[in-house]
């Protein structure tokens, strides 16, 4: 049962090779109940799955919580199958919930296609749909000759031993005659009426009543019949396009016993469309969603404390530490850590440590050099432009689309070396189309940001020239709002930057007055 949901393309690539898999669904639709609540009835099953146990399976998913949309599974089946599930409230999307569940169990699983076969019945050989329906012909015709050849023999025995029949029936006396008084009936038999061995001994084997009983209309009638089969198999034996001629036969026999619109040929396994894309992450339906607050300290602890809006002065840290990063997320969120060597780092939300502790090195999830420091840490959106930048003053902007990392390494995206460590990553924000840059000697210079080139990977292009010096911070700002920076605990706005505005590469000017010594925007 189920449905098979494999494109069309991935099917004919399966049988254009002859190896492949094929992915299979369990048939669903949705139960509308009273008060707008509603329930999942399945209706089939993969092949080869069992239901007993795809029950245990789900019900095992939710006592783990593993599926937070699902509440409750029941086995109503009778005659038909139904396996009921029932969703935690009626707002969640029964197609999110079905595709996380797909997931998790063997409501999807996949068929393997292998077509090894032994050709000629000697050797391995993987084939394709054509080589192996050929092989399969061949071997049909191959059955359809030993086993004409075989009742072509019964057919010549038969014969015979009617032929003798025959000289029996006509004889009948004398045979009796001659078995009743001879020591040596059988030579007395074939030399007396030119029998054969073989018509001497069927002879001898019947009973006398039986052979009285012979009657020449009955062996004539089996010998005619017998005559024309014969003539069928050594014309058949003889010719080729004869022999596949029967086999189309035997196929067309074979047809309609099992064909399509038979109960027994009927197709149990649909063929459907392959699933649409699943636009959001699975990962994050299937994990409770809940708020936390996310704290990162100097020296690389991490901790996630349930809840937002937490009061920063009571954190605590080791002795000789201090916080870094404090953001709000969810736990359904990936945050993402951006370090010194140019590689971005993943982690979900629901992976990190409890807050109730100091929590654990960051190392110990994801697995950042000990001489590499995380320099950004923020919660994932997609869509996203980031511009990030290394300590020469190079850089370039990158989509968050292509920052998440697949493995704890991490993905690196900026090209580093001894004297370009990767030291800053900034959102761009929404109409921003301006970049402000400032050095550790002083100098601020402003450009467009459309000078600054799209990568998915790289060192980037010199965003501020330095002859003493290196690049403390950037910031990109819409240029008809002016810019601003914090100025202590004051944010001061500079509405006019024409003074700073150049072309990139350039090298600044002196920043506006009141601007913080410590060469940074915020």
């Amino acid at each position: 049962g189920g449905i098979l949901v494999e494109s069309a393309e991935s099917i004919a690539e399966s049988y254009r090779t002859g190896r492949g898999s094929f992915r299979t669904r369990a048939r669903w639709v949705k139960e509308d109940l009273k008060q707008g609540t509603w329930q999942i009835i399945i209706t089939e099953i993969p092949y080869q799955v069992q239901k007993a146990k795809l029950v245990e399976q789900i019900a095992n998913l939710i006592n783990d919580k593993k599926i937070p949309m699902l509440d409750d599974v029941r086995d109503e089946s009778a005659e038909d199958m139904r396996l009921v599930l029932v969703p935690k409230n009626r707002t969640v999307d029964p197609n999110l919930m079905m595709e996380a569940i797909y997931r998790a169990s063997d409501l999807e699983n996949r068929f393997s296609l292998n077509m090894n076969v032994l050709e000629n019945g000697l050797v391995p050989k993987v084939m394709n749909i054509k080589d192996v329906l050929q092989a399969w012909l061949n071997h049909r015709q191959d059955v359809l000759v030993r086993r004409s050849n075989h009742r072509l023999g019964e057919v010549n025995h038969r014969l015979e031993v009617l032929a003798g029949y025959l000289i029996v029936y006509l004889n009948i006396d004398e045979v009796i005659k001659i078995i009743r008084e001879s020591d040596e009936p059988r030579p007395a038999l074939m030399k007396k009426f030119g029998l054969t061995e073989v018509q001497a001994e069927a002879i001898l084997n019947m009973r006398l009543r039986s052979l009285r009983k012979l009657e020449e209309m009955e062996i004539r009638k089996e010998f005619d019949g017998l005559e024309k089969e014969k003539d069928f198999l050594e014309k058949l034996l003889g010719s080729e396009s004869k022999q596949w001629a029967e086999i189309k036969k035997q196929i067309g026999i074979t047809k309609k016993l099992y064909g399509p619109t038979t109960a027994l040929g009927a197709r149990r396994t649909t063929i459907g469309k392959p699933p649409a894309p699943v636009t959001i992450d699975l990962n994050q339906v299937m994990v409770d969603k809940e708020p936390m607050t996310v704290i990162l300290s100097a020296k690389g602890w991490i901790r996630a404390m349930k809840g937002h809006g937490i009061n920063r002065g009571e954190l605590k840290y080791k002795e000789g530490d201090y916080e870094q990063f404090v953001f709000e997320a969810q736990t359904t969120d990936k945050i993402v850590a951006f370090a010194s060597n140019g590689r971005f780092y993943t982690i979900t939300g629901d992976k990190l440590p409890p807050g109730r502790g100091l929590g654990e090195p960051v190392r110990l999830i994801v697995e950042i050099p000990t001489d590499a420091d995380i320099v950004e840490m923020f919660v994932w959106a997609p869509e996203q432009k980031l511009l990030i930048a290394n300590r020469e003053g190079k850089g370039f902007i990158v989509s968050s689309n292509d920052i998440l990392a697949q493995t704890k390494n991490g993905k690196q995206i900026m090209s580093v070396d001894d004297n370009g460590d990767a030291i800053i990553c900034r959102t761009i924000e929404k109409g921003h189309n301006y970049v402000a840059t400032i050095g550790n000697n002083r100098k601020m210079l402003a450009f467009p940001l459309d000078q600054v080139p799209e990568l998915n990977k790289g060192k980037g292009v010199i965003l501020q020239k330095f002859k003493d010096g290196e690049l403390s911070d950037l910031k990109t700002f819409n240029l008809k709002e002016g810019l601003t920076f914090l100025s202590g605990t004051r944010e001061m706005n500079v509405a006019n930057v024409k003074e700073w505005v150049g072309e990139r590469a350039g090298a600044g000017k002196l920043p506006p007055n009141g601007f913080p010594r410590s060469n940074r925007f915020q």
